[in-house]
C-alpha cells in the first residue's frame, strides 16, 4: 500500500496548503460517507471522486491524525497549486510597466454574463481566417476537402473560462440537452445545477466566463489575459459563418470548464473539472496549464492529477497537454529536467504533450521538449483567435506589444486536430488517434529527435491517415 504519513505532507506542503489536503481512501471506504464524518467533525470537505476526498481545516487533531494513519487512508497529498502557463512576453513586461500597475486596460470586467441562446447559423467565409498562419502551415484547409468534422464530438476546455457570448464560438458552445436552463433543478442529477454550457469551479456556478485582468499591474502580476477563450478559438471557433476565424474542427462543441482564476486553481478543482468533462460526454481535453517547474510545489508526484487522468483514459479520453514554457522563458528538456512540466510528462498513456513552434518551423525559445515526454509540435508564436469581448488578435494588449505566444497556444491546434479526426472516424479509440495524429506529423530539423514524432501537427496528413 502506498502511504504518505501527515507529518511529511506537512512539511512538504506551503503555509497555504497546510490545512488543505487530498486524500485518497483505500477501496471500499465510501468517500460520500467519510466525508461526512470530517465535516461531523469541524473539517471542510468535499468529495472529488470515488476514492478521493477534500480536507480543509485542523489536520493536526489528534483524530484526524490517527485517521490519516489508519488502513482507511492510502494515500495524502498537498492540495497543489496550479496555474495557466504564463506567456512568456508577459514576463518579460514587468519592469517595464510597473510605474503604470493601475493602467486601465481594455478588457471587459463584468463576470457571469446571461448565457445567450443558440444563434441563427451564419454563413459566408471567415473574413480574418487570412491571419491565422497558424491553421495554413498545418494545412487544415486541405483536410476540410477531405472532412469539416460534426458536432458530435465534444471538447473541454479546461482553463481559465471561455467568452461564451463571443460571436464566433457562440454558435459551437456544448450544450447540456439534459438540463432545462435557469430552472435551479439539477436536471440530469449530474450534482451541477443548470449546467448548460459547462462549469465554473473557482466561483462555483454555472456560467464559466473568462473574466480577464482590467490593469496592466493585474495582468503582468500572474492576472488572467483572457487565456481560455484565446485557447477556445484555435481549437474550435465556428467555421464558414461569416464571422472572425475558423478553429482547426470548426463544428467541434467546445466545454467550458473554469477552474482558473487570477490566483491560479488547485489540484482539487483540476480533478473536478476533469471528472465533469468525461463525465458529461467530452472526448477530448484542452489543457494548456500545469507547472512550469519553477515552484517547490510543483506537483511532479501529483497522484491525485495522474490518477483522474487515468480516469480519463479508461473512459476512451485524449488529455492534450502543452508541454510547458520553460524557466523564465527558455524551455528545457523535460526528459532530464529535474522538475519536469506537468501534467504534460506525466506517463499516462493518453496524454499528448506538444511543444511550440513558430512560422518559421523553429521551436520557441521558451518552449520544453523531450523526446520520451513531448509528443508533438504545433503553432505556438504570435497566433491569432479569439479574445475576450468578441475580439480577435495575435497581441495579448497592443499597447504591451505581447503576442499570443506558449506552449498554452500550440495545445489547442493537436485538441482541434484531434476532434476533427476523431468526428470523421468515430469508430476509432483514444489509441488510435494518438496514433494518427502522431503518425502523421512531418518531419522537421527543429523537432527530430526533440519530441516523440520527430514532427509537427499537419491537419492534411491526418486526415488521409
Amino acid at each position: 500500500m502506498i502511504k504518505v504519513l501527515l507529518s511529511i505532507v506537512v512539511l512538504a506542503s506551503t503555509a497555504a496548503q497546510a490545512n488543505d489536503l487530498l486524500v485518497k481512501l483505500a477501496s471500499p471506504i465510501s468517500a460520500k460517507k467519510t466525508a461526512a464524518l470530517m465535516a461531523n467533525s469541524g473539517l471542510k470537505t468535499d468529495v472529488l471522486t470515488d476514492s478521493w476526498i477534500r480536507v480543509q481545516g485542523n489536520i493536526n487533531s489528534t483524530s484526524f491524525e490517527r485517521f490519516a494513519e489508519s488502513s482507511s487512508v492510502e494515500y495524502t497529498q498537498p492540495n497543489f497549486k496550479i496555474r495557466a502557463l504564463e506567456n512568456p512576453n508577459l514576463a518579460k513586461l514587468r519592469d517595464a510597466y510597473k510605474g503604470s500597475p493601475s493602467k486601465v486596460l481594455p478588457f471587459i470586467g463584468t463576470d457571469n454574463p446571461e448565457i445567450p441562446g443558440i444563434p441563427s447559423a451564419g454563413s459566408g467565409n471567415d473574413p480574418l481566417f487570412a491571419k491565422q498562419w497558424g491553421m495554413k502551415d498545418i494545412g487544415v484547409e486541405a483536410a476540410w476537402n477531405i472532412h469539416r468534422g460534426t458536432s458530435k464530438i465534444i471538447v473541454a476546455v479546461i482553463d481559465t473560462g471561455v467568452d461564451y457570448t463571443h460571436e464566433d464560438l457562440l454558435p459551437n458552445m456544448w450544450r447540456n440537452s439534459k438540463e432545462i436552463p435557469n430552472n435551479k433543478v439539477d436536471d440530469d442529477g449530474n450534482g451541477y445545477i443548470d449546467d448548460v454550457v459547462g462549469w465554473d469551479f473557482v466561483s462555483n456556478d454555472n456560467k464559466p466566463y473568462d473574466l480577464a485582468a482590467t490593469t496592466v499591474g493585474e495582468l503582468l502580476n500572474g492576472g488572467n489575459p483572457g487565456h481560455g477563450t484565446h485557447c477556445a478559438g484555435n481549437v474550435a471557433a465556428a467555421g464558414i459563418n461569416g464571422k472572425g476565424i475558423s478553429g482547426v474542427a470548426p463544428q467541434a462543441q467546445i466545454m467550458a470548464l473554469r477552474f482558473l482564476g487570477n490566483e491560479g486553481g488547485t489540484t482539487a478543482d483540476a480533478v473536478k473539472a476533469i471528472k465533469y468533462a468525461v463525465d458529461n460526454g467530452a472526448k477530448v481535453l484542452s489543457n494548456s496549464w500545469g507547472s512550469e517547474g519553477e515552484d517547490p510545489e510543483d506537483g511532479a508526484n501529483n497522484l491525485a492529477l495522474s490518477e483522474i487522468i487515468t480516469y480519463a483514459e479508461n473512459k476512451d479520453v485524449l488529455f492534450i497537454a502543452a508541454a510547458g514554457n520553460g524557466h523564465q522563458g527558455k524551455g528545457y528538456n523535460n526528459d532530464t529536467d529535474s522538475r519536469p512540466g506537468v501534467p504534460a510528462s506525466y506517463n499516462n498513456e493518453n496524454i499528448i504533450s506538444v511543444a511550440a513552434l513558430d512560422a518559421s518551423n523553429k521551436l520557441g525559445s521558451f518552449s520544453n521538449w523531450g523526446v520520451k515526454t513531448v509528443d508533438i509540435g504545433a503553432p505556438g508564436v504570435k497566433v491569432y483567435s479569439t479574445t475576450v469581448g468578441s475580439k480577435y488578435s495575435d497581441t495579448v494588449i497592443d499597447l504591451l506589444g505581447a503576442t499570443w505566444d506558449g506552449t498554452s497556444m500550440a495545445c489547442p491546434h493537436v485538441a482541434g486536430a484531434a476532434a476533427l479526426y476523431w468526428s470523421a472516424h468515430p469508430e476509432k479509440n483514444w489509441k488510435d488517434v494518438k496514433a494518427a495524429l502522431l503518425n502523421s506529423a512531418r518531419r522537421i530539423p527543429a523537432l527530430d529527435g526533440k519530441v516523440y514524432s520527430n514532427g509537427k501537427l499537419n491537419v492534411e496528413d491526418l486526415m488521409k491517415y
